[in-house]
């Protein structure tokens, strides 16, 4: 069945991360993306561990579903093939600094001229303006630079380097896919493309939602667990007594009574409740002797049954498995590239469409190859 995206075609210019996982979850979604990558270039998705079969699980998550052209594009006549293919594509997706594209001959004018309704997105660390739009960056600076690390993490130990890529996903690539969607709805009512400059380090600022608010508007500079939601209150992390992790998120009444009771110190109510400092110091010190008293595996026994908003860390192996990741189709097999008949287990697309399910395109086309389908 046919993708709610499927009479998109998509040119990608990409590498690494933020650019390839924008345009997997076009291809997800049905668009038929067609992959340009240099081949004396070196993708560092392509070596990056661990292999199967020799290639990298990254590379192959990232490409599923794409076709791919091996193409120098500094190669005399590689201009040439763009603009012929450029003639027949709804959306060019890049991701060099700005300006690069130009210099190569390819640049939003040049391929506006040829396609006058061509949806051209750039995605870049700090935009197509600006003193830093020059400037070499990754997900790490983009946050410091937007302000979000400076409230996460512990007052003793600072910012931690975050176990995925904010800005780099949640910022650059969802934030291309949410424009480059609205560029299609906007060439429909008016006949015209788009030029969209996504920068990661802008989208990153934009996360930083209440936080943000209350440091804009309320005047109130954000610091590590100096909030409700950033380790300021009760509602954290705590240590089981097998060394593993449970999250406690019990932040309204009804949560908080229930979870005082399952874990036996319904006296602690009201300082669930209670603003004052002290008062949530004191249910974290609770919580924290109590839950080391039991392992996981017993907490999750405890809270099965209890509305509390207590769940257990999992690991991503752990997650896979767990029943609710199981219902909603989280893990999928792809199809490998090598022919031998073989699959792959991935990520699943998030987005749950009614009439068009995104598996389709999972096993459609084939996973690796250059000059062919991944």
């Amino acid at each position: 069945m046919p993708g709610p995206l499927s009479n998109l075609k998509v040119l990608d210019f990409s590498t690494l991360l933020p650019g390839p996982y924008a345009t997997m979850l076009l291809a997800d979604m049905g668009a038929d993306v067609l992959r340009v990558e240099a081949p004396g270039r070196l993708d560092l998705t392509r070596v990056m561990p661990p292999l199967e079969d020799g290639v990298s699980t990254s590379h192959t998550f990232l490409n599923r579903g794409k076709r791919s052209l091996g193409l120098d594009l500094k190669k005399e006549g590689s201009a040439d093939q763009v603009k012929q293919l450029v003639a027949e594509y709804d959306v060019v997706v890049e991701q060099f600094r700005p300006g690069v594209m130009d210099r190569l001959g390819i640049g939003y004018e040049t391929l506006k001229a040829i396609n006058p309704n061509l949806i051209y997105c750039a995605i870049t660390g700090y935009g197509q303006t600006g003193p830093y739009k020059d400037r070499a960056g990754h997900d790490i600076n983009y946050l410091s630079l937007a302000g979000v690390a400076s409230h996460c993490g512990r007052r003793e130990t600072g910012p931690p380097p975050m176990g995925i890529q904010i800005a780099d996903v949640a910022g650059g690539s969802h934030h291309a896919v949410m424009g480059i969607l609205a560029a299609v709805v906007h060439r429909q009512q008016t006949g015209e493309g788009q030029f969209i400059d996504i920068s990661m380090t802008d989208a990153a600022f934009a996360l930083n939602t209440m936080a943000g608010a209350a440091a804009l508007a309320g005047g109130q500079e954000q610091k590590p667990e100096g909030s409700m939601l950033n380790g300021g209150t009760f509602y954290d992390y705590y240590q089981t007594s097998d060394n593993r992790w449970l999250s406690v998120g019990s932040l309204e009444p009804q949560f908080s009574d229930q979870l005082c009771d399952a874990l036996g110190m319904p006296d602690m109510k009201s300082f669930a409740l209670s603003q004052n400092p002290e008062d949530q110091r004191a249910i974290r010190e609770a919580l924290k002797t109590t839950i080391a008293r039991k392992t996981l595996v017993e907490w999750q026994d405890v809270f099965a049954d209890v509305d509390a908003c207590g769940e257990p860390g999992l690991t991503i192996s752990e997650a896979a498995e767990h029943p609710q990741m199981k219902v909603r189709g989280m893990v999928v097999e792809v199809a490998k590239g090598d022919g031998d008949g073989g699959t792959q287990k991935q990520i699943g697309h998030p987005i749950k469409f009614s009439a068009t399910p995104c598996e389709s395109r999972y096993t459609g086309r084939s996973l690796g190859a250059d000059n062919g389908d991944f």
